[in-house]
């Protein structure tokens, strides 16, 4: 579907991707933020789906975070954080542009694999970042990985000292 889908992000580095969904299926909401007209931010709970070589991103149908995304595509998506501080699994962030699916068939086709009731909006994932942060140690570990580069790995303690690669 979209040149810089999950599938490309697999293929770089399966690894750094499966952490990514094993991340996101910890819980099943998370917090989607999209562009209001004025250009402000808007937060919405969202519910992720990983299938197909995709990032999906399902909705409501009118609901505002849709209506966001059909004016101005570029999303960011934060993995839920969890009950405490502890986060297992660590921080994820993924941004991209979202491009929705219109084509009847292939929303059916969804609607009947997930079971979703009809009618609704739903977006995949033209993605340009994703980012996941550990802690190891007195370290964050901040690994990023944005379409045709390697995947980034920089660490950093708690003091003045700058970030360095890893």
């Amino acid at each position: 579907m979209t040149t810089n889908n999950w599938a490309a992000f697999e293929k770089a580095d399966p690894d750094f991707a499966e952490a990514v969904r094993a991340r996101f299926a910890q819980r099943p909401h998370h917090v989607l933020a999209t562009l209001r007209r004025d250009g402000s931010p808007r937060l919405s709970g969202l519910n992720v789906d990983i299938r197909g070589g995709e990032l999906w991103l399902g909705m409501m149908p009118g609901s505002m975070k849709a209506m966001d995304l059909r004016r101005d595509p570029r999303f960011a998506l934060h993995s839920n954080p969890g009950e405490d501080e502890t986060m297992p699994g660590g921080d994820v962030r993924v941004s991209g542009r979202a491009l929705e699916l219109l084509d009847p068939p292939e929303l059916h086709r969804y609607a009947e694999e997930t079971q979703t009731p009809h009618p609704f909006h739903l977006f995949h994932a033209d993605l340009t970042e994703v980012v996941h942060i550990t802690v190891e140690g007195d370290e964050l570990v901040i690994r990023t990985w944005t379409p045709g580069h390697p995947v980034r790995t920089l660490r950093r303690g708690n003091d003045d000292e700058p970030p360095r690669e890893g």
